[in-house]
């Protein structure tokens, strides 16, 4: 593969080697252990915190020495999702790498640039013999994707600068100077369970084909949600037949919009053929709804051989469908302040059955902590509504917008002349630690940067390796800056 730019192939050969670390989020330990060991095979002080957070830091080039010193950021997991049809282990497999012309994407599954590009750039710069920098600190935290948990834990005094740059944006030509605030919510919904009459049929109920995406960045293109789409297609067949829920399962990640969900119901025998026609119309209603983002969608309705004796009672069916057709998902509410925001959102992320219980997952996001608040206290409401309880986690800050931060006076400068356009100052609806990080180290100035990712949290991931180098040549340029 040939690349345009000669440090492209050098931070490509980093990425490809994380690439075959496994490293979702809270199997971390292989990554951070291998980094620790590079670090010291270059003779870097490193650092392991108590959650395995990583910190490794670089000497100032020669002419350097009294330049401030520079943090170097990003994650060490990625979110992990495949297609249907993979049979990638995580735990195990290395990711496949697939390069496609200017673009790099994975075999089937979701590629790691998120976040793994930044470990890759960081690395390069900390061991490239040409390029001049200041003293470094690279920072690589843990479990960002499903709680930011390695930036909630640094410790104070763990850093020394007060310069950041964030490798976790994902789009070239853009400067991130703020993000959303979030949380969780685990809901419960207790429920009982009682034996079939023997004249029902066992239906499987598969909705999938969707394209999902990350719940921050594509929570504003009407993307169709997996869970939602069998929650519409649950409430037709239940207005028809008599309907007993047994199983259903969707969606993988807090900040993944879910792509496939499943279910398992009883109807009465003399029911089936109308229950297929139903979910068939309801098909083709969807299929003309989602025809511009997400044209693979389909529903099914087959026959099962699976052996289930029993359902949620008939009631309880209702009220889980009542629950899951009322519960938000997607744009709550568009910023009054930054045209074009998404200022609250919320994803309905996750459902299992588990332990006689429905359970269920949701992520809130917003640049207002009220609102934050308030879209929260509406699914907590929901929940109790439906006789369910949910608890809340203690989320994460927003990161609200320096437009006077002296970093970005410096880097809008050096972007215009080093490309000859300007580039975007960008806020963004989806999370970045650098809300935690600023909000833990007063004085913190912060920018985040990188190359061009599409499609974060899914399988048809990929990264423009074009963009990397561009990103190689502003930070070099502002360390010459800094010197």
């Amino acid at each position: 593969m040939e690349f345009g730019h000669q440090k492209t192939k050098d931070v490509l050969n980093w990425f490809e080697k994380i690439a075959q670390i496994p490293r979702c989020s809270k199997n971390e330990g292989a990554i951070c252990n291998w980094l620790v060991n590079w670090a010291k095979e270059n003779h870097f002080d490193v650092t392991l915190d108590k959650v395995q957070n990583v910190l490794i830091r670089v000497p100032a080039s020669p002419g350097f020495e009294k330049s401030p010193i520079v943090i170097l950021q990003g994650h060490v997991d990625m979110v992990c999702e495949k297609t249907p049809d993979s049979t990638h282990d995580f735990t195990k497999d290395p990711i496949e790498l697939v390069y496609d012309g200017e673009w790099l994407k994975a075999n089937k599954t979701t590629l790691g640039a998120d976040n793994g590009i930044a470990l890759a750039m960081a690395m390069a710069i900390a061991v490239d013999k040409e390029i001049g920098h200041p003293p470094l600190e690279l920072l690589f935290t843990v479990d960002e994707e499903t709680g930011l948990t390695g930036a909630r834990s640094l410790e104070p005094g763990f850093l020394k600068g007060r310069i950041l740059i964030n490798i976790d944006s994902e789009d070239e030509g853009y400067f991130t100077v703020g993000c959303a605030g979030g949380v969780n919510t685990n809901i419960s919904i207790p429920v009982n369970w009682a034996a079939v009459p023997k004249s029902y049929t066992l239906m499987k109920i598969s909705a999938g084909g969707m394209k999902g995406g990350h719940s921050g960045i594509d929570i504003n293109k009407e993307k169709a949600n997996a869970i939602k789409i069998m929650a519409h297609s649950l409430h037709a067949l239940r207005q028809n037949t008599d309907t007993r829920l047994a199983v259903i399962t969707g969606g993988t990640a807090h900040n993944a919009i879910p792509r496939d969900c499943e279910a398992f119901i009883f109807i009465p025998d003399s029911a089936v053929a109308n229950a297929q026609k139903v979910v068939s119309d309801i098909e083709t209603i969807l299929k003309f709804e989602f025809k511009n983002t997400d044209p693979g969608l389909f529903i099914k309705a087959e026959r099962s051989n699976e052996r289930l004796d029993d359902a949620l009672a008939e009631d309880d069916t209702r009220r889980v469908i009542d629950f899951l057709t009322v519960i938000p998902h997607g744009v709550a509410n568009m910023s009054t302040d930054i045209q074009g925001l998404v200022e609250t959102s919320n994803n309905l992320a996750r459902i299992r059955v588990e332990d006689g219980q429905v359970r269920v997952l949701t992520s809130q996001r917003s640049s207002l902590i009220s609102r934050l608040n308030a879209h929260t206290n509406r699914i907590e409401a929901a929940a109790r509504l439906a006789g369910g309880e949910a608890r809340s986690g203690d989320g994460y800050p927003p990161w609200p917008p320096n437009m006077e931060s002296p970093l970005l006076a410096r880097s809008l400068k050096i972007y215009e002349r080093l490309f000859n356009k300007k580039p975007v100052v960008d806020v963004i609806h989806a999370g970045l630690e650098c809300g935690i990080i600023g909000d833990r180290n007063a004085g913190m100035d912060m920018i985040s940067i990188g190359p061009t990712l599409k499609n974060p949290h899914s399988p048809e991931e990929r990264v423009n390796t074009a963009t990397i180098g561009k990103i190689w040549d502003f930070m070099a340029e502002l360390f010459k800056e800094l010197k």
